[in-house]
């Protein structure tokens, strides 16, 4: 049994909250240069190009790509052999955003209860996913989601007459409506299959894997390709302006479902695509 204090998870996490929000990732910011060499659209170009220059320069000034620093979404992956000690586990991430978000000077943009509309000031409650595990290691990435993208995701329960025709129309109807709301380019993550809730977390995973990774499974992989294909011939381009790239990747997660349901959910995030990931 491995003992992990939870002071080690705050500090991780308050890092892993501010690197996301000053750092672009490796994934996105190389399609965005790829992108931006392959655009034959003036305006286009020039607004990829102006993208880059934003994260180039909260990279060299510390400070946030986006005045939008998001909700923390936590994906915590426990070994079945590590014991946290000191704490809750739950406390200490939420600790971790409080800290993150303060020291980081971030925004703080979440409310208490959803209709009475107070921010708790420190951006916590975290939402907060937990996976068990194999082995005696803590894995924590933080995905800051901005919600101008995040308002524009979807989710419907197809029936399975609907098939692989039903699941394409429905994420290229929900990018075409999102339109240039979520600021594109944008990475579009699908979560097929599970139930009602688990499509969605399923489609939130996607949106934060690396946009270098294709599914493993070629069936799937192939599907990422085309509906990346067919979401940049929409048109919509950069911020809504035209162009070749609406979207940057396309990610697709899977789960078993019911022989009489097909659940799709779409996530969308912006070009700012947060997440990063630590071991302990």
């Amino acid at each position: 049994m491995r003992e992990i204090n939870v002071s080690e998870i705050t500090e991780a996490v308050a890092k892993l909250c501010i690197d996301s929000n000053y750092y672009l990732g490796s994934d996105v910011k190389n399609k965005l240069e790829k992108a931006k060499n392959e655009e034959n659209w003036p305006i286009a170009k020039d607004i990829l190009d102006k993208i880059i220059i934003n994260a180039d320069i909260a990279k060299r000034e510390n400070m946030p790509m986006c005045q939008d620093t998001g909700m923390t979404c936590v994906f915590v992956e426990i070994g079945q052999e590590v014991h946290i000690t000191g704490g809750s586990l739950k406390d200490a991430i939420n600790e971790g955003v409080r800290q993150g978000y303060s020291k980081g000077f971030l925004r703080k943009s979440v409310v208490k209860d959803p209709l009475r509309r107070v921010n708790t000031g420190d951006n916590t409650p975290a939402v907060i996913y937990y996976d068990l595990v194999e082995g005696d290691r803590l894995s924590i990435t933080v995905a800051p989601k901005g919600f101008g993208s995040e308002n524009m995701s979807g989710l419907k329960m197809l029936k399975p007459a609907d098939g692989l025709k039903g699941v394409k129309d429905f994420v290229l109807e929900t990018v075409k409506k999102a339109g240039p709301n979520p600021c594109p380019p944008i990475i579009v993550g699908v979560g097929i299959g599970g139930t009602f809730d688990k499509a969605a977390y399923l489609a939130k995973k996607a949106v934060v894997r690396s946009s270098d990774i294709r599914n493993e499974d070629e069936y799937y992989s192939d599907l990422e390709n085309t509906l990346l294909e067919e979401i940049n011939k929409l048109g919509i381009g950069p911020q809504g302006f035209g162009g070749k790239t609406t979207a940057l990747a396309v990610n697709i997660e899977t789960y078993p479902t019911h022989i009489a349901g097909l659940p799709v959910a779409v996530n969308i995030n912006c070009h700012a695509t947060r997440h990063l990931s630590i071991e302990l």
